[in-house]
This record gives C-alpha cells, structure tokens and sequence, in this order.
C-alpha cells in the first residue's frame, strides 16, 4: 500500500514502511532458501511502481515472471492483507517489461564491446594482471586506428591482429605476447560456448527505455528473464555490475528526490564479489556510495550479510532480514554479525530472533524521515497482488508482443567496424597493401637482418654517416627508405670513415676497393714499423759494443 510518500512492507508491533525520499539509500533482502526473499522483493517491486518508481530486477529462478498477471484469488493472502492493515488490497498485474541477453524470453539486451570496456571484460573472461593489461593494449589500437568494437567477432578479430603484429606493436605499447593472445582467445571461445556473444553488439540497450511509466502513472518493472543467464554465473554479476556502471555515468545529477528515478534490485548478489579483484570492488563501493545522487537504489538480495563487502553494507540503509540457519559454527557466527547490523529493540533479543523467523516473517529496520534507522521490527510482509509463481510460455511470449518496446531490439544491425575493415586488408593483393600499424605510416619491406631498419615518418635517418632529414610518407603511407640506393650521390665526410670512403680524394670508391686499399696500408705501416724497429736496435747494437 502506498500512502504519505512511504510504501507498506509490513506489520508486527507497529508497520514498517520504505520512505520514498529515502529509498535511494540502497538496500539489503537477506535470508536462507525458502525463507521468502523472492515474495519480499516482489511485494516491494510492485509498490514502488504502484507509486511511479521504474523497477529493474532479475527472475534468476523463473518464478518472479508472474508479477506480469493478476493474482489468483486466495483466501489466506486476503486475510493476511486485512490483518496487516493493506485497505485497498485487489489482485492486479504491474506493467512488465521482459529483457533476456539471450533474447528467448524477452527483448534481447546488448552493448557494444567498447561500452563494456577492458575492466568488466577482464573480469568476465577472468583474466590475470598480465592478460589484461594485454587486453587493454587491444582497446587502445583500435581507438588508435579508429576501428569500431561492437560485437564479439571485432573483439576476436582485434585479438588476431594484435597477435600478428605483436612484434611491432610491443615497441609501441608494450609487451605482447602471443601466448598470452592465445590464451584471452581460448577465454573468449568459452564465453561464447556459453552464449555470451549475443551480449555483443547493437542496437545496444538505451538506458532510458529502463525508465518507463505508464500513461496512469506506474513505473515499468523491468524483469531479466536469468534462469538461463545464471548458469554462467561470471556473466551474470559482470552484465548486471556493467548495467550499473552504465546508469552511474550516463544519468544526469539529480540529488534528493521526492521518490527515486529508478531501483535496481540484484538478485544472487554474492556472485558479484565472488573472486572479485580488489579493484573491482572498488570500483562498486564507489558506485554504490554515488549513485544515490543520480536518483538510483540499489537493493542487494542474497543469502548472508556477510557475502557482501563491509564497505559495501554499510551503504544500506533499508534492511529485511529473513530467516537464518545456525547449524554450524559459520553460521552461527553469520547471524551473530547480521543481528549486530540492526538498531536493537528492547523487547526481544534479535540474535535469537533471526532463527526463529516463519516462512513470510522479517527483522525490518528501514532509514526515517530524519535519516535515522528505526527500531528494527519483527513483521509479517504483506502478500502480493500479482500471482505468485511462474507465467506460461503463451502467457510470456503475448506481454512481450504487447510491450512498447516490441520490434525496437529484436533485430540485430551487423554495421561496418572492426572485423569488416580487417578482413578487408587481409583480402587485398599483398603487394598492394601491407599490415597497417597504429602509428600511421606502414613499414617498407627491409632483408632480414639489414642493419637500416625503419623509422617512423618524420624523423631523421643515417646515411654514410650524416644525418639528413627523412622524405616525407608518399600518399600510401609508404616511405621510400632505399631510393639512395639507386643513383647514389657525393656527400662530403670526414674522419676516417670519409677517408676510406672517398681515398683521400674526391671520387666516391666503392665499398671493397676502399677496404682493399685499406688492408694495403695497414699491411705496408707494419711492415716498414718492423723494418724500422730492427734497423734501430741494430745501429744501437753497434753503438753500444764500442
């Protein structure tokens, strides 16, 4: 029930209720299996949108699908509503919107390889220090070269070429390996085992279409079909963190708002911080600490308090605690920290509390209008007014035909990026077209071992020891680096180099008669040294005898 800017959660002692201007503090629905967390996040999804908030959440199990249609009519769920105080309780549908990257179960969500960038996608591929880095040289030469990543084949096809010019590239860069290329590879040939190529590629999703309200007002709630999605766990947490990043950066500074501009709830929130480098869980605490300025609440749903982060829970303001089991020493010591998260209530001890929670009960401490938590409450939630349980695949495949999105994502757009302009280089005559390299001109062909090299365009090169400036790159990109070696020209030298270059005089020799040359006076010096050395000693042989 919405009223007075707060939204109904339930009833013990007194009713707990989700202040609006204050459910931009982020949240936490924690408790064990079965316990209720999916009924919970339901009931909470349909209020807000009830009161204009856009809702996104995933359907990991396949049976929050049915907040889409009316509830069936049961008994139990209105006598609970009347007990709770719920006065205009009626079995209704909220406005749903189905997404799945997938694109089986709902419209097809996708970004482009460059929106996700090299961090998530490390993450994703669970790369090490050395690959990433790796990875990232891959995104600089292509914003380099000005080629477009958007789906998975430009990202497979930028990895081909780094590795090809991997020799080239590392004077550049840095080093790369082919051997680390090969193994980012492998990682990407998984990924797409597990379907992750349909993530990749346009039209990517537009974030406004996640903030949708109906012409009487409600909010859309924005339901990931992830039955599917979570049996690849890494791509699961890294779509939804990638999700947030992306609300994080794009949506405009809006500061405290009389309800939120959109709640994000994530589901199996544990997967995200599973393994999870130390950057990139900086990386959400510093997300989680400023989305709230952009009008946005997070809600992490999950098993235990202690999955997430200390840093990260004590961002959350709102909090229902379901049940907890403390079979085992771990356990025992899980539900010890969360009773310690809540602001104690002096009529019972809430350690003891949390494990004796019923199936629908909860600890409920939510932020009051001063920003203060409240006495955390032992309550009942209220029931939902959508269907409890999963739609059919009719019942599915017609809200999807019916949405106002139907036809705007369904069909992929393949336009010109990376892998087309590869292939193109690589389908041209090879003497008409050589391996284009990021620093803008392409290399001449050189022997192998020749002593010359190349240098970039621009700057100077040695010739029979002088330094002249460089000819200017011919409009291929080519420069002509051996043109002296055709019509060789007179410079003048100096030193010995000059001496046995020119033979003291002003024709130009040739290599080997100037070395010939050489080898003659070095011959003719030590041989008149010895003839004088001898001639010396022997006059001073006699000079000495007298």
């Amino acid at each position: 029930m919405v009223s007075g800017g707060s939204i109904l959660l339930g009833k013990g002692e007194r009713e707990v209720r989700l202040h609006l201007p204050l459910a931009n503090r982020h949240g936490l629905v924690a408790g064990a299996t079965g316990t209720g967390k999916t009924i919970t996040l339901q009931v909470m999804a349909e209020n807000l949108s009830r009161a204009g908030v856009p809702v996104f959440c995933a359907d990991v199990k396949g049976d929050l699908s049915g907040i889409a249609v009316p509830g069936t009519p049961n008994p139990k769920l209105e006598k609970r509503a009347a007990e709770l105080g719920v006065a205009d309780f009626a079995y209704e549908p909220a406005p749903v919107i189905f997404w799945d990257l997938f694109g089986r179960q709902g419209h097809p969500i996708r970004t482009t390889v460059s929106e996700m960038g090299p961090l998530l996608l490390a993450r994703l591929l669970e790369l090490n220090e050395a690959q990433e880095g790796v990875l990232n040289i891959a995104f600089k030469l292509a914003d380099d070269e000005g080629l477009l990543l958007l789906d998975f084949k430009d990202l497979t096809a930028i990895l081909q070429f780094v590795a090809e010019q991997a020799d080239r590239i590392t004077t550049i860069y840095g080093n790369v390996s082919k051997a680390t290329v090969g193994t980012i590879q492998r990682r990407l040939l998984t990924l797409e085992q597990q379907g992750g190529e349909h993530f990749f590629g346009e039209p990517a999703l537009e974030l406004e279409d996640l903030l949708l309200t109906t012409p009487d007002g409600r909010g859309a709630v924005n339901v990931l079909m992830a039955d599917q999605l979570i049996q690849s766990p890494r791509l699961y947490a890294t779509f939804l963190l990638w999700l947030l990043s992306e609300l994080f950066e794009e949506l405009p500074e809006v500061g405290d708002r009389d309800k939120p501009k959109l709640v994000f709830f994530f589901d199996e929130a544990h997967l995200l911080f599973k393994d999870a480098p130390k950057a990139l869980v900086e990386k959400v605490e510093q997300v989680v600490r400023l989305i709230r300025s952009k009008g946005v609440g997070v809600y992490f749903v999950t098993q235990n308090p202690l999955d997430l982060p200390p840093t990260v829970l004590g961002q959350l303001g709102n909090r229902v605690q379901h049940a907890l089991r403390a079979f085992t020493p771990l356990e025992q010591k899980a539900v010890k920290a969360a009773a310690e998260t809540f602001r104690p209530n002096p009529r019972f001890k809430t350690e003891a509390v949390i494990t004796e929670l019923a199936v629908g009960e909860a600890l409920v401490s939510t932020l009051e209008p001063g920003g203060v938590p409240s006495i955390v409450e032992r309550a009942r939630i209220c029931p939902p007014r959508s269907r409890i349980g999963p739609l059919s695949e009719e019942e599915r495949r017609r809200i999807v035909e019916e949405s106002p999105l139907f036809g705007k994502y369904e069909d992929p757009i393949d336009r010109e990026s990376a892998y087309e302009i590869l292939q193109g280089r690589a389908t041209r005559a090879p003497q008409q077209v050589e391996p284009h390299l990021p620093w803008g001109g392409q290399p001449a062909p050189t022997r192998s071992g020749s002593p010359w090299g190349t240098a970039p365009a621009g700057t100077a090169r040695r010739v029979g020891g002088a330094a002249r400036p460089a000819e200017p790159a011919s409009p291929s990109g080519r420069r002509r680096i051996l043109d002296d070696a055709v019509e060789p020209q007179p410079r003048p030298t100096g030193g010995i180099l000059g001496e046995i270059l020119t033979g003291g005089g002003g024709r130009r020799q040739g290599l080997a008669e100037a070395a010939a040359k050489t080898l003659a006076r070095t011959v003719s010096s030590q041989v008149g040294r010895q003839l004088g050395t001898a001639l010396v000693r022997g006059i001073l042989g006699s000079l000495l005898k007298r």
